[in-house]
């Protein structure tokens, strides 16, 4: 396993992070294809095994259950200072006001719910999971702030925004030295690189790190086109970030195959190692309902794809609307998180 510096801290991360929200039983959170804590456990144990020291889960994933079944595997079987877990918090949890959203109330209320979850008395990484458009950036970032000083979080990070939206949130954290994000959590793919204009050079500028969540398009890249599995016969959220593309895609999911045939690797190495290639990326987040789905993301570390395989790669790509983040609306009750 490869290590790196998570943004411009001294926090060591694997190349790959597993990302949790695959655990949780399927008839808790909102998706059919979670796994229970008997197989979850499973690919925690190999993850360790395989090296990545990085966890990433939230407080919205399988209602909680996730951070549970990760925080139980992980105190089983981990030594809590080789490992790096980060949770997130922006979801309602409740239908009811403050229960949810970034104002100073929900994130303490967050942070103290994640850890009794998660068993452990810090997370090294507290990330939100979307921008609250009803809550002042001041507030939220002050309240962070005295999240990490309390001892509750040892840095914080951020989730799919727009660049503008970041950068004002960096700047009131410097103006009144506030405790600054250190990582972008944001969605980055070979179908949806709308990333590349303007987070990801603001990123390397402020030295931020980057861990892409969706690395594989939710399973997309892994699989010719049209073949279906059952989470892309029940995620409506792959729906509603890929249907309306399907077309154009199709040409770049053509293009992984043709390419992974030519070099002897499989699509999703093909996949993954395109974006592990892009100087700017720390550590891409990777789901894994099978333990051979974890196996291959780190077969992808070895593989170095040439200057012409990344050109044909990229060549279908066309501009994308951008998706995957919380439109400008107040919260009306309980919202199903979305990834």
């Amino acid at each position: 396993m490869q290590y790196t510096n998570l943004g411009p801290t001294g926090l060591k991360v694997s190349r790959l992070c597993l990302g949790c929200m695959s655990f949780g039983g399927a008839d808790s959170g909102n998706h059919a294809w979670t796994l229970g804590e008997e197989d979850s456990r499973a690919i925690i144990r190999r993850a360790l095994e395989l090296g990545l020291n990085f966890f990433d889960t939230a407080n919205g994933y399988s209602d909680g259950e996730s951070e549970e079944i990760t925080g139980r595997a992980l105190n089983d079987m981990a030594h809590r200072d080789e490992i790096v877990v980060a949770t997130k918090a922006f979801w309602p949890w409740k239908s009811a006001p403050n229960t949810g959203g970034l104002s100073r109330k929900a994130l303490f209320a967050a942070i103290d719910d994640s850890l009794t979850r998660l068993g452990m008395d810090y997370v090294d990484l507290f990330q939100i999971h979307r921008w609250d458009h009803a809550t002042p950036i001041e507030e939220t970032m002050e309240a962070l702030h005295d999240i990490v000083k309390a001892g509750k979080a040892r840095y914080i990070g951020a989730s799919s925004m727009m660049s503008w939206q970041f950068m004002k949130a960096l700047h009131v954290a410097d103006m009144n030295r506030w405790t600054r994000f250190i990582s972008m959590q944001n969605h980055l793919n070979l179908i949806y690189r709308e990333e590349e204009r303007e987070m990801l050079p603001l990123c390397e500028d402020q030295g931020i790190g980057i861990i892409p969540w969706s690395p594989l398009a939710r399973g997309r890249l892994t699989r010719p086109t049209g073949a279906t599995t059952t989470r892309t016969e029940t995620d409506q959220f792959m729906t509603y970030l890929y249907q309306r593309t399907e077309d154009s895609d199709a040409k770049v999911i053509d293009a992984v195959g043709t390419v992974a045939e030519r070099i002897g690797k499989t699509r999703a190495e093909v996949a993954m190692a395109w974006l592990l290639a892009k100087s700017e990326v720390t550590s891409p987040i990777i789901g894994a309902t099978k333990v051979s789905h974890l196996e291959g993301a780190v077969d992808a570390l070895d593989v170095t794809l040439s200057a012409d395989d990344i050109a044909e790669l990229e060549a279908p790509y066309v501009p994308h609307e951008v998706s995957g983040l919380f439109p400008r609306m107040p919260f009306t009750g309980k919202v199903s998180p979305v990834k």
